[in-house]
């Protein structure tokens, strides 16, 4: 069931969560000045009109927004403890919708007695109201966030009909990989054979290679490996464990130890790799005569 997957990182990062607050606070006031000139029970006063009814319209935004900053950074926090679904993060969300409408109702039962609307009538049209100044904009930031992560994080790119002066020395080599950021800025390109492991460090990625040197070097990105899983599919570059991925043209050991089978790769550099039992399998079906990945890549 959909509601029962895990949440994707991306909707959980520290500027992602700052990005949804600011934006459906914004989103909110901007409904709010739409929608009370035609309605004859809202009390808010953003421009204009009495002391007294601003100050209260002030003291509802401010409290609205602080409820909604530490919310969200309950959410942060807890990620750290347990794997949110999407269901939870509905749940939460509406939440958030419930604890805004009832500050709502709160300071009109308590600070506007003109209002005659009994407090479960008052919470119920605050409902319905907080639901789409926030609801709303909570569904476009989550859209917008996945876009970004899908489509400027991590690419794969084919320069086997790009016109170059150097002669290619197979299909493999003419492969690079290239890492965006957040913001869809390039940082990285490099070609996949000098590759040779990707590993997970909590919301970012350090990539393992080999510059013009030969030397190993490191670059970190923020990035989830199960962005790179998706996106590097049949190029080579195999999930191996929770916390690794490998490029299979660098394996130069496959060995099996009393806790499992490791792999060594191909620089003495790197320490040995653990397989999972979960991956176990696929990377021994690649160690076949049969499996294409393994046609060894030319120095």
């Amino acid at each position: 069931m959909l509601l029962l997957n895990k949440l994707p990182q991306y909707l959980l990062g520290k500027y992602q969560l700052i990005g949804t607050v600011t934006f459906a606070v914004l989103f909110a006031i901007v409904f709010l000045n739409i929608y009370i000139p035609f309605s004859d029970t809202a009390w808010f006063v953003l421009g204009g009109g009495d002391a007294h009814t601003f100050f209260f319209t002030l003291t509802f935004i401010v409290t609205s927004v602080c409820a909604l900053i530490l919310s969200r950074m309950l959410m942060y926090k807890s990620k750290k403890l347990s794997e949110m679904t999407y269901l939870s993060y509905i749940v939460w969300c509406i939440m958030e919708i419930m604890a805004v409408s009832g500050i709502y109702t709160w300071i009109t039962v308590i600070n506007i007695p003109e209002y005659s609307e009994l407090p479960l009538e008052l919470f119920g049209r605050a409902m319905l109201y907080s639901s789409i100044s926030l609801g709303v904009p909570y569904l476009i930031a989550g859209m917008y966030f996945a876009i970004i992560d899908k489509n400027n994080t991590i690419r794969l790119m084919n320069y086997e009909n790009v016109v170059t002066d150097e002669v290619p020395k197979d299909n493999m080599s003419m492969q690079k990989i290239t890492l965006f950021d957040n913001s869809g800025t390039l940082k990285l390109s490099l070609s996949l054979d000098n590759l040779y492991y990707i590993e997970s460090d909590d919301n970012y990625i350090k990539v393992w290679y080999t510059d013009s040197k030969g030397e190993l070097k490191q670059y970190m990105l923020r990035c989830r490996l199960k962005t790179v899983e998706e996106s590097f599919k049949d190029s080579g570059l195999i999930r191996c464990n929770r916390k690794y991925i490998v490029n299979i043209k660098k394996v130069s050991m496959l060995r099996k130890e009393s806790e499992g089978y490791i792999l060594d790769l191909a620089n003495e550099a790197i320490p040995p790799i653990p397989i999972t039992k979960t991956y176990t399998d696929t990377i021994l079906s690649l160690f076949t005569d049969e499996s294409p990945l393994l046609e060894p890549m030319e120095d």
